[in-house]
């Protein structure tokens, strides 16, 4: 399958679960969604049916994995292609401590080889696309030098997309939070990459917090990712179909998409899912909108107390006016 990669919302942990989703995708139907990071071992020695879980409608969807063997990332692989996702994704660019003491995410940087390695073993696995996301660099690296190379042994070993958070990450000193904000972007480093290797689908990510910004972008590289800006704005990605995609569907209002989720809230909670483990994933959907603070406050107040249910999320919306 040919997956478009024009734009595309970041894999973040703790935000981009199957609720989530589901609500960008209620906003923008074109744009690729992707799973928080799953970690290999968790799927293969966890439970896979709740980690590989999501709805339909939420294609396309692709699952980002977090793991240094090769033999476990090809059995991930499997694992993802029977579950249907569309594409699945090596995660070369988180700075956690965890990860790093794991061996992967954005500690990979330093061992290309093994990257090229796990990239062999997951694209002989499955059919599935498979693509990389990464840093420009880490630590004391010279990224005009390491990151250059670091694409060569992708692109030679079969790699097509690779997706470049344009900040290094420092893997001691900084929390997470700070990797995402302290090195500063150097967007003009990716740019440089897309000429070195045009036939490589280059998409950027970092920093890119509007439609304007994505489009400007576009004219340099083949794709974008947006991060928070899109989970925590989400209505910033109404505009995505028409002016990225072309599509000329009429967008949907706030309060469409609204009762759609709220349709959706009531099967799950139909089935057992307490209500704040989606009621979350709303709180930005009328961001700067009258009475969106109240809407805000009313939910994230009740929605946590034991047997919460619609009347909450239905009392919050008639706080908007």
């Amino acid at each position: 399958m040919s997956l478009n990669h024009r734009f595309s919302v970041a894999p973040m942990m703790d935000l981009t679960d199957r609720h989530a989703r589901y609500l960008l995708r209620l906003i923008s139907q074109r744009t690729l969604l992707y799973t928080e990071m799953v970690t290999a071992d968790a799927l293969l020695y966890g439970d896979a049916g709740r980690l590989l879980a999501y709805n339909p409608e939420e294609h396309p969807l692709a699952l980002q994995l977090g793991g240094s063997d090769p033999t476990k990332l090809a059995e991930c692989c499997r694992l993802a292609r029977d579950a249907g996702y569309d594409e699945v994704n090596l995660n070369v660019g988180c700075p956690s401590d965890r990860v790093q003491a794991g061996r992967f995410g954005a500690r990979l940087m330093l061992e290309p080889k093994l990257v090229v390695r796990c990239f062999e073993a997951m694209r002989n696995a499955s059919a599935l696309p498979i693509t990389v996301k990464c840093r420009i660099g880490v630590d004391e690296q010279n990224p005009a030098v390491t990151l250059p190379a670091f694409l060569a042994d992708l692109q030679n070993a079969g790699c097509k997309t690779i997706i470049i958070h344009a900040r290094k990450a420092w893997l001691k000193g900084l929390s997470p939070k700070e990797n995402r904000e302290i090195p500063p972007l150097d967007y003009e480093l990716v740019h440089a990459m897309k000429v070195q290797f045009p036939k490589l689908n280059v998409v950027i990510n970092g920093g890119i917090r509007s439609v304007a910004q994505t489009l400007i972008q576009l004219e340099r590289v083949d794709g974008v990712m947006m991060g928070r800006k899109a989970y925590y704005e989400p209505y910033t990605l109404q505009a995505i179909d028409h002016k990225v995609f072309g599509d000329s569907h009429k967008p949907t209002s706030r309060q469409e998409i609204f009762g759609h989720y709220l349709q959706y809230i009531e099967r799950e909670l139909s089935q057992g899912t307490p209500l704040k483990q989606m009621s979350r994933h709303a709180l930005g959907l009328f961001h700067g909108e009258p009475g969106a603070r109240a809407f805000r406050r009313h939910i994230s107040e009740l929605a946590y107390r034991p047997g919460a249910g619609l009347q909450v999320m239905k009392e919050a919306a008639r706080l908007l006016h």
